[in-house]
């Protein structure tokens, strides 16, 4: 939209394409009841000279700073042309400065990618490579590309615009909120529309993801860990802006892995998982091999791999339900496989 054309555009328009308006006309005094369908233009000319002189009103400057203020929200509240559908990781090196042998990575929205390797092999400075956008200037030299561009200096520097949104393994809460509550506050920052929808939503996406339910009245400070997990996981996919996310070792986490990653990439989400266990790197699309710093080789999953995962989905349930015995201090018995 041409800011300068805002002027020419009826009030009832704008409001529906930008709701937070609404905050602003109410902020400023502006009463737009019953004139909805005047043209920015014309509602300010509805005022007669007293009034302009009692209300200190400049319409000139009213209308810039309505610009000024879409403009603004629309930065905050994230664009349609901000959308993020590849990311490219082009060739670096190795710690011993070979050059990495892999022809450019393009990770595409709605891919699971996962990222294997020895402890201290280089995988979170892959992450942190792609976190900052690196152009050559990082230790690996790697550069990255969004949407097969050098990217928008944005994502390296705005602290409201970030590519990558991180959850761990360790989740601690220190806020005395309900659960509720806290991600009311997150909703209410983002500036959603439907705010109790959506938040009814994420809680229940959380808690299919849980091994145990909770309430919205619970507090977040008494979640177990994998309650913990299962809320950021839906708050992240739901909420979060950032079209990248990145998961770090969530093997034993508490949660339903196969819906979490089903949840974030339902989002259009590019997911980046650091792991050690099988079952989640053979539920991802690619996996890239770490070694000595460098990207040593990216594999596609193999149909034989995706039938040994089904296998291994099988012994995962079964530990899952020993797992639920022992807590509930049931006996243990032999589980069939079902």
């Amino acid at each position: 939209m041409v800011m300068a054309s805002i002027n020419n555009r009826k009030i009832s328009d704008l409001i529906t394409e930008f709701p937070f308006l609404t905050a602003f006309f109410n902020d400023n005094g502006l009463d737009i009841a019953g004139k909805e369908e005047l043209t920015l233009s014309q509602f300010f000319e509805g005022f007669d000279e007293d009034e302009i002189e009692d209300k200190a009103i400049d319409p000139e400057n009213l209308i810039f700073q309505i610009g000024e203020f879409i403009k603004q929200m629309i930065a905050f509240l994230g664009k349609e042309d901000d959308v993020v559908n590849t990311v490219t990781i082009l060739p670096g090196h190795d710690k011993s400065r070979s050059p990495e042998i892999f022809d450019d990575l393009v990770i595409r929205q709605g891919e699971i990618i996962c990222i294997v390797g020895p402890t201290g092999s280089g995988k979170s400075r892959l992450l942190g490579d792609i976190e900052w956008v690196a152009q050559g200037d990082t230790p690996t030299g790697r550069s990255i590309l969004i949407n097969d561009n050098v990217p928008d200096k944005k994502w390296r520097f705005s602290s409201e615009d970030k590519l990558v949104a991180q959850i761990s393994q360790n989740m601690n809460f220190v806020m005395d909120l309900s659960v509720y509550e806290f991600v009311e506050m997150r909703a209410e920052s983002r500036m959603v529309e439907n705010r109790t929808e959506v938040i009814r939503k994420i809680i229940d996406k959380a808690n299919s993801l849980a091994g145990e339910t909770f309430s919205p009245e619970t507090p977040i400070t008494s979640l177990s860990g994998g309650q913990s997990r299962a809320l950021m996981i839906a708050d992240t996919a739901i909420l979060s802006k950032s079209p990248i996310i990145l998961i770090d070792e969530i093997e034993n986490a508490g949660i339903d892995r196969k819906k979490a990653l089903g949840l974030l990439i339902s989002e259009d989400k590019i997911v980046l998982m650091a792991t050690h266990d099988p079952v989640l790197a053979l539920m991802g699309d690619r996996r890239i091999v770490i070694k000595n710093g460098g990207i040593h080789k990216v594999i596609e999953t193999t149909d034989e791999e995706r039938k040994i995962l089904s296998t291994l989905e099988d012994m995962d349930r079964t530990l899952l339900a020993y797992r639920t015995k022992l807590r509930q201090g049931d006996i243990i018995t032999k589980i069939e496989n079902t």
